[in-house]
């Protein structure tokens, strides 16, 4: 007996929301440490560890996952054992490369990229951690393709309480308020989580089921068929993401309405963006089980299971994302005040708070086009809107400041979303109507304005929840048959 879909993704959901509940929390607690703009700088250096973690991992924890799930979806056990070592060379041989340069590189990264050199002992530090996190990254695809996850909650769990631990411990007995000392305190506090994680998957995965021996059907050549453009794609996507990191600070201090830069900076990546990408963790978690899923449904040539699951979770991802959205813009200003006593971080939120269904479907898309097998296509996307994206920052910033900021975020995430959603239509070979989520997001609109006459707080979020979904009902934008749906999804599965 096996659980269904429904349990393992409640199970990732809890997990998921527990463990972001947690880093928000964490995040409120490091902005009143240190500041605006110590938050600003601790952005910049996380998007320069980002940058490196994504080229030393180079696609391969995707890759791992989508190859075990389609060895194991054709039952041929006895593939898992090469795909796994061959996944590990590859991350260490990847890893180790982007770890020493990055440790080389490190006084000039951060003199010429975050303009600050007490940052080079934080970069060093997460070099040495890096292909720790590499050869994880490969351990944690094996175990969401062969759906162990009570195995990955449990460990994500221990590796969190751990990362946050270390690092409390070393903010208060080492680092204090100092924004360089906090950053080399956080990637020491995530570097003991990762260890801890390594050393938990790698002695609970070595009773890999073996099976019969079967052919080594090329493995390593359909390794780099998968990471290669993975790794092109994620790479560009998160080396345009620094730059845009870089570039922002730079750019609006041209803009005469900005008196500190790195501070409004700091309010939207670091506060604004966590809390409104906080209630999508319950996407994460279906998108984390769709990618081994679909990749089966694939292999094994389940084109109705495909359409299936496509049609529903894209339904009821835009019914969330509408549904968050609305919480998120008609509880923003006192969501600010309360976490971060800043009257800004809450105008922010309220305004980005209106891209919340784009996002939060773009997540589960992304998800299946990749357990669909168009890895190739989203590197064009990728490369696409990066550009346009550090482009519109770059000539949009100095005159309308952060506001220029939302006006690229919003232009070059919507371009992504109409890109990736008709490649999505096209391999899953299905048609949707545009008429239904039209009528569902006049529906929260209107729901949006009448909560918005009661007072903030329980009446408030109460009426918005009740009208929005009443009129979903209504309109028909959820039906009867998604109700059973849930339902069907409930139910135990017997091999």
């Amino acid at each position: 007996m096996r659980l269904s879909m429904f349990y393992s993704t409640l199970l990732l959901t809890g997990v998921n929301l527990l463990l972001r509940l947690v880093a928000t929390s964490f995040q409120v607690y490091i902005s009143g440490r240190i500041g605006a703009t110590g938050v600003g700088l601790l952005q910049l250096v996380l998007s320069v560890a980002m940058l490196a973690e994504t080229a030393g991992i180079a696609g391969v924890r995707t890759a791992a996952m989508y190859l075990s799930a389609e060895e194991l979806g054709r039952k041929h056990l006895g593939m898992i054992p090469k795909i796994l070592s061959s996944c590990t060379i590859y991350s260490v041989i990847c890893g180790g490369v982007v770890s020493a340069a990055l440790y080389g590189g490190a006084p000039l990264l951060a003199e010429h990229w975050i303009n600050d050199l007490r940052t080079v002992g934080a970069l060093r530090l997460f070099a040495l951690v890096l292909p720790l996190e590499c050869i994880c990254g490969v351990l944690r695809g094996y175990f969401a393709a062969s759906e162990r996850i009570g195995t990955l909650a449990a460990v994500g769990i221990g590796e969190q309480l751990c990362s946050m631990a270390v690092t409390m411990a070393v903010l208060t007995a080492w680092a204090g308020s100092d924004p360089a000392r906090a950053c080399q305190a956080i990637i020491l506090g995530s570097g003991a989580g990762t260890c801890l994680a390594l050393v938990s998957l790698g002695v609970l995965c070595p009773h890999t089921d073996r099976g019969q021996p079967v052919p080594q059907r090329g493995v390593v050549r359909r390794l780099l068929r998968i990471a290669v453009p993975l790794a092109l794609a994620d790479d560009l996507k998160a080396g345009l993401s620094a730059a845009e990191k870089l570039v922002i600070p730079k750019r609006l201090m041209l803009h005469t309405g900005t008196e500190a830069p790195m501070a409004a900076f700091g309010v939207v990546c670091g506060m604004v963006l966590p809390v409104l990408m906080l209630p999508a963790a319950i996407l994460f978690a279906l998108a984390e089980l769709l990618i081994p899923e679909l990749a089966r449904c694939a292999a094994v040539g389940s084109t109705r299971r495909i359409r299936y699951l496509t049609r529903r979770s894209l339904r009821m991802a835009m019914l969330y994302g509408l549904c968050c959205g609305g919480l998120l813009f008609l509880l923003a200003a006192p969501l600010g005040e309360t976490l971060y006593h800043s009257e800004e971080a809450g105008r922010y939120l309220m305004l980005f708070a209106l891209l919340s269904p784009m996002l939060y479907c773009d997540a589960l898309i992304d998800a299946m086009t990749k357990g669909l097998g168009q890895q190739t296509y989203c590197v064009r996307y990728n490369i696409i809107t990066s550009a346009l994206d550090l482009l519109l920052l770059y000539i949009l910033l100095p005159r309308y400041g952060m506001y220029g900021y939302f006006l690229s975020f919003f232009a070059t995430h919507l371009l992504n979303f109409a890109l990736s959603i008709r490649r999505l239509l096209i391999a899953a070979q299905i048609s949707v109507s545009f008429y239904r989520p039209a009528l569902a997001g006049l529906s929260t609109l209107l729901s949006i304005w009448v909560a918005a006459q009661f007072p903030v707080g329980l009446p408030r979020t109460a009426l918005f929840l009740g009208m929005s979904w009443g009129l979903y009902w209504a309109f028909g934008a959820l039906r009867r048959e998604d109700l059973q749906w849930a339902r069907g999804l409930m139910k135990i599965r017997r091999p």
